[in-house]
């Protein structure tokens, strides 16, 4: 469902703006309304009253929580600075409407990290969720549910862009999310953060907004040949030329980007590779965020050690960078880059395989 469509549907029903506005500031914060006795009863057209239950109804369809998998930080990373124990990091599995599956993930201090498509085309070869390509796109709709289903069991007031999925591949339902959520939804502008591979729409598309969030760039190397093995299906843009781009759009906004870099051990965290990062990011509006590499089964990567990432954390904070270790929040539930959607598709084909076998009639018979 895409929240455009919803919007007309409501004009059709003799819906005003204030009306259209009520009900999406309702729903994408996880509030309803009891139509009887409440002052929607005479607020909305008779109309929209009478239809209300229906779309509500289709609303709540959207997203269902599938499972939930608590994840405990690992005890190799330093907790961020106010981040208390009681803390909520969790792994969910999304169920939409049509029996496709996706992840969310609650963070850290109300932050939920929200996907964007059923799987992914970019391909980088560290994730599990492009390994089976694009599926299909999330309406905008059914990307703010994600954030409602999650506000239904605690209150969220960060989102992050960058679950499964290529936010920019899917750019018009993004961005018109993005709206609700920063518009109706009580999110601030700031705390709605956009992450990219480095399509150059983005640049384009994001400066015309009425809600301009944050951006984030999946860096992952400064080497452009080596970028492009790790993201092969990514734009061919130079390093350099993306975070200019980065830097031009941070100085706009007021908002810093926020560069994401995976860690693989003997991949991306030479020497070499850090001196660059100090040259690029040096004097630039930047956070770096270094993120532990997960396992992933069939994979042949694996994260450095506790002592080589701190070494790279504490090199870029004496030049000057903003630098965070991030905890994945899926490590120890093998939940991390759509490894809980897999494992479930996998699931499912060998129930099917064993519902054949026993269907199978016997040789001769």
């Amino acid at each position: 469902m895409r929240l455009s469509l919803l919007r007309q549907r409501l004009y059709d029903l003799g819906a005003k703006p204030c009306h259209v506005d009520r009900l999406l500031r309702g729903w994408s914060q996880a509030r309803s309304y009891d139509i009887k006795g409440s002052p929607a009863a005479t607020f909305f057209p008779a109309a929209m009253r009478a239809t209300l239950p229906t779309i509500e109804a289709e609303l709540a369809g959207l997203a269902r929580l599938h499972g939930e998998y608590p994840a405990t930080p690992s005890p190799a990373l330093p907790r961020d600075a106010g981040e208390g124990i009681n803390d909520e990091v969790a792994r969910l599995l999304v169920e939409l409407n049509d029996g496709q599956m996706v992840e969310s993930v609650l963070l850290p201090r109300g932050g939920l990290c929200i996907s964007t498509q059923v799987g992914c085309a970019v391909g980088c070869v560290f994730c599990m969720s492009g390994r089976a390509g694009l599926i299909r796109q999330l309406g905008s709709a059914e990307i703010v549910a994600q954030v409602v289903l999650a506000r239904r069991r605690r209150a969220v007031g960060k989102v992050v862009f960058m679950g499964m999925g290529e936010p920019t591949h899917n750019l018009d339902n993004v961005l018109e999310a993005i709206e609700v959520l920063g518009m109706q939804g009580n999110i601030p502008h700031k705390n709605l953060v956009l992450s990219t591979v480095g399509d150059l729409r983005v640049f384009e598309r994001l400066p015309m907004e009425t809600v301009k969030p944050a951006l984030a760039l999946s860096l992952h190397a400064t080497d452009d040949a080596l970028r492009a093995k790790l993201l092969p299906f990514a734009p061919q843009i130079t390093v350099a030329e993306l975070v200019q781009r980065c830097e031009d759009y941070a100085r706009a906004t007021g908002y810093p980007t926020q560069y994401q870099w995976t860690l693989i051990e003997g991949v991306n965290d030479s020497d070499a590779e850090l001196a660059r990062i100090v040259e690029l990011l040096s004097g630039k509006y930047a956070i770096m965020n270094f993120i532990p590499f997960n396992d992933v089964d069939g994979l042949p990567y694996r994260r450095p050690s506790a002592e080589r990432m701190a070494r790279m954390v504490g090199t870029l904070k004496q030049n000057g960078i903003v630098t965070q270790l991030r905890d994945s929040a899926g490590q120890d539930v093998e939940g991390a880059c759509g490894q809980l959607r897999a494992r479930h598709a996998e699931a499912g084909r060998k129930v099917i395989q064993q519902e054949t076998r026993g269907k199978m009639p016997l040789q001769g018979s």
